[in-house]
């Protein structure tokens, strides 16, 4: 609260009696209300298929999403990127429904179809006009049960994900992302930095073919379906479709071991005028008691624009445009992550301030107030974010990824508010150990080498 904004309230409190200022007292703030799932049917086939499906909304529409738990985690050390390029060979349709005649077909439903792959998951989805729910589902399960995986669209396809890592990779946030990845999680999956060109050129149609045929399957996937719908007729619709489709695999991810040892990571870029930092450490994941304050803890330090360390490096000293912290869960495991890009004579003195933001809330409670908006900020967001067919669809995945109740959904708004300040506080000194973080840095070494040396922290040098 600003000085004049307190010099003014207090003239009202002197001038007027009591019943005015009950007047002009704001109304009290309705209590926080529990996020609820919708009502939803949901049944698993025979082949081991589980369906979600969830009536929602008033327009009439339908958003549709098959998701397989086959990912870049399933790739095996010699394969990487290989899930990609399968994911998207998906997108060239059937034997029976060729691509040309698959854009058209979701074209006349009103949609489109969208395929992404991801680290643990391959994502078939869209939304169609709410007729045809059962129609799309059924095109669905012709996708990934008979996939074309033409080998004439293997060149094509490799090509395509080569200009798109060659443009990715290129980007020093992007280097400094996997160096991180790389030191926290070493030779697991999710350590693994982009493919090669020479990798992706090796690949074979037979090698794409046996990635289907040995890491798809009924077992790992999920169905879901929310909007407007005949929920029998999608059901109807699901049955026939995908009652026939192999079970496959069973669901399987390694769980990582990450390491949280302090370590500082420079790659040169001589002459850049800014330096890519990424920084972090291994926190809990999302089963995990802890994780809803964490989740608070980092909304006050970096999780906005509003935050503790954006105002006091972006607003304040003017070292950055931007930066964010966030808790990044992935299946069985969790970090904390700050990133932001700084101008390169600065470095030093941004993660300066950065430790320091961190040690003041170790060292001191953050006021009853900032508290209080910035659980309104989180429990508000996470409302807004299940407030669409998608939204609803993401909480029911994370759900099933990490093997969650539904009661977790219900019990993030009211875990919000009743974090204390003191809780803030404790969980920041037992989680965000300076001495324990990875900190990788993209820029010019010759620049940064003399900032850093002798970097102490809290009275402890770090490197």
């Amino acid at each position: 609260m600003n000085h004049s904004l307190l010099t003014l309230l207090s003239g009202l409190l002197l001038l007027g009696p009591l019943a005015a200022r009950a007047q002009q007292a704001p109304p009290p703030g309705a209590a926080p209300r529990p996020f609820v799932l919708p009502a939803r049917t949901s049944f698993v086939l025979p082949n081991g298929l589980k369906t979600q499906l969830v009536p929602y909304g008033r327009l009439p529409k339908v958003t549709v999403s098959l998701v397989l738990q086959t990912g870049n985690v399933h790739e095996q050390a010699t394969e990487p990127g290989l899930a990609d390029i399968v994911g998207t060979l998906l997108s060239e349709g059937s034997p029976a429904v060729p691509a040309a005649a698959l854009a058209t077909q979701v074209a006349r439903m009103g949609g489109t179809l969208d395929v992404a792959v991801g680290e643990t998951e391959t994502t078939l989805s869209g939304t169609v006009l709410a007729e045809h729910g059962p129609a799309f589902v059924a095109l669905l399960g012709q996708l990934v049960q008979q996939p074309a995986l033409p080998a004439e669209a293997l060149p094509r396809v490799r090509a395509d994900l080569k200009r798109r890592l060659a443009l990715f990779g290129a980007r020093p946030a992007t280097q400094a992302r996997l160096a991180y990845a790389g030191a926290l999680f070493g030779n697991h999956p999710y350590g693994r930095g982009l493919p090669t060109d020479a990798q992706l050129e090796a690949y074979t149609i037979e090698q794409v073919r046996a990635f289907y045929a040995r890491e798809y399957g009924a077992r790992r996937a999920s169905l879901y379906v929310v909007g407007r719908c005949d929920t029998a007729a999608v059901r109807r619709a699901t049955v026939t479709a995908l009652r026939d489709w192999t079970p496959g695999p069973e669901r399987r991810i390694a769980v990582p071991q990450p390491q949280a040892r302090g370590q500082l990571l420079v790659l040169d870029r001589p002459g850049a005028q800014q330096t890519s930092v990424v920084m972090g450490l291994p926190v809990v994941p999302p089963s995990h008691p802890d994780y809803a304050g964490l989740r608070v803890m980092n909304a006050l330090l970096g999780g906005s624009m509003s935050a503790r360390i954006p105002r006091n490096i972006r607003g304040a000293k003017g070292y950055t445009y931007g930066s964010v912290s966030g808790i990044y869960p992935r299946y069985g495991y969790a970090d904390w992550g700050e990133g932001t890009d700084v101008a390169s004579e600065h470095t030093a003195d941004a993660l300066r301030e950065i430790f320091a933001e961190i040690t003041r809330l170790q060292e001191e409670a953050p006021p009853v107030q900032e508290l209080r908006d910035v659980q309104g900020q989180e429990a508000g967001q996470f409302v807004l974010r299940n407030s669409s067919p998608a939204g609803i669809i993401t909480q029911l995945r994370f759900l099933d990824l990490h093997g969650l109740p539904d009661a977790y959904l219900a019990a993030q708004v009211p875990a919000v508010y009743t974090i204390t300040p003191q809780q803030v506080q404790a969980l920041a000194r037992q989680y965000l150990r300076p001495e324990a973080m990875t900190v990788v840095l993209v820029g010019d070494r010759a620049a940064l080498t003399g900032q850093l040396q002798g970097f102490q922290v809290q009275g402890r040098r770090l490197w």
